[in-house]
């Protein structure tokens, strides 16, 4: 079965996604590149991103599962691409860790996926204006090892198209995934939602202990000030079935 013809695996609305950026060191990266995939620049730089956005509506394989349909999900990512057979570049994120609030979605998504997943009490916050479309600001806040963790965006303007080329594109459209799995091989996925308008960032915080939560290795990267912040409205995203690469 190739990528192309797989069955939808998941749908769900991904909405209000937080987003800040960091110009990381690509040596840091290397290590955790899946098999088969390369690292993505953006004018020459690597990035990772601390996203956070709600799960709404989630359906695996068509069904609704009581208790774990809505949910927040915070996770730290980067950027691959990959050459498909037709010459074409997928571009790409594979994820450092991810949170979620429910214990069976982290069990299941790490013991049959290897996916970074784990549990910890999360939730958010997402402040309106008077006009209903506006955002003023979102936040996603989880609690690990006792302390109150958040990132958070205030936004300015109205939400907006992403122009072609820029650094909101590099983060935000990718439409494949990658995870490095136990036997040395990658599995490979394909993520469908349309383009995304996105909301420019007035401010934006990140509160973690970073060196505890994602190792010291991420502590100088990811405490100070983001290289980029943007809200994404987000949309209906359907992932489809993983295959199986192995170069």
């Amino acid at each position: 079965m190739s990528v192309d013809s797989a069955r939808v695996f998941l749908t769900a609305d991904w909405r209000h996604l937080v987003m800040l950026n960091y110009v990381i060191d690509p040596d840091l990266l290397k290590p955790l590149v899946p098999t088969g995939t390369e690292l993505d620049f953006w004018q020459g730089r690597a990035y990772v991103s601390m996203v956070g956005f709600r799960f709404l509506n989630t359906r695996v394989l068509g069904i609704s599962i009581p208790f774990h349909r809505d949910f927040e999900e915070i996770n730290l990512r980067f950027y691959v691409r990959r050459k498909a057979e037709d010459g074409s570049w997928r571009r790409a994120v594979v994820f450092i860790k991810e949170i979620v609030p429910r214990f069976t979605i982290a069990f299941v998504a790490r013991t049959i996926y290897n996916e970074p997943y784990i549990a910890l009490p999360t939730s958010h916050h997402i402040e309106h204006s008077a006009e209903a479309e506006q955002i003023k600001s979102a936040v996603y806040s989880w609690q690990f090892k006792g302390g109150s963790h958040f990132i958070k965006v205030n936004t300015r303007d109205e939400p907006k198209a992403m122009i072609a080329g820029s650094e909101a594109e590099f983060i935000a459209e990718h439409y494949w995934g990658y995870t490095a799995q136990r036997d040395g091989s990658t599995l490979e996925y394909r993520v469908e939602h349309p383009r995304w308008r996105v909301w420019d960032s007035a401010s934006a915080e990140f509160s973690c202990d970073v060196g505890a939560l994602y190792g010291q290795q991420y502590h100088d990267f990811l405490n100070c000030p983001p290289a980029s912040a943007f809200l994404a409205e987000g949309s209906v995203v359907k992932v489809y079935q993983g295959i199986k690469i192995s170069n």
